[in-house]
């Protein structure tokens, strides 16, 4: 299961390249953070659904797991999910 979910991982970094979300390292997880501070300045909550409302990317906003008012602009992305789902994902990170 292990090579199986980083493939996942290293498939979806592979395929944000060229994007402005910089990854952050992630290990024994299902999710990649990723930093989106060369795209917005937006807080992560509002940033969250505007990629989902714009986009159709759903991620998690890194503010639900802090105890902080001020979050860092880094949002958590699955990927265990369907290689297409995957493609099309990147796609519209790629292009926001």
């Amino acid at each position: 299961m292990t090579r199986f979910y980083q493939g996942k991982r290293d498939r979806f970094l592979a395929l944000l390249d060229g994007s402005r979300f910089r990854p952050l390292g992630c290990f024994g997880t299902y999710f990649q953070l990723l930093d989106y501070s060369a795209v917005s300045n937006a807080r992560d909550t509002e940033m969250a659904m505007q990629l989902l409302e714009r986009n159709g990317v759903a991620s998690i906003p890194t503010s639900s797991f802090l105890y902080r008012s001020e979050a860092p602009p880094v949002l958590r992305f699955c990927f265990a999910k369907k290689d297409e789902t995957l493609e099309r994902a990147a796609e519209r990170l790629r292009a926001f």
